[in-house]
């Protein structure tokens, strides 16, 4: 987690995705960083995300992001 929690702070530093939970929802992250956020979880993670990995529902928090990297691991 706290790999991930340094991609996310070097994307938007601005951000506290310790304790943010509306990502998405609220506005804090926008398509480019999202597209950013699957670059770099692909590479620092080995993963592949697919089109269905790219919803919101995986990327309200850094828990859920945690989560569906976990779950791509396998």
């Amino acid at each position: 987690m706290e790999k991930l929690l340094a991609i996310l702070n070097e994307i938007r530093p601005d951000v506290d995705f310790t304790t943010e939970n509306d990502l998405v929802g609220g506005g804090i992250l926008d398509s480019l960083d999202i597209m950013e956020i699957v670059a770099e979880i692909s590479d620092a993670f080995d993963i592949t995300l697919s089109p269905a990995d790219i919803v919101p529902a995986n990327f309200h928090s850094a828990e859920a992001l945690w989560q569906m990297i976990q779950r791509k691991q396998g």
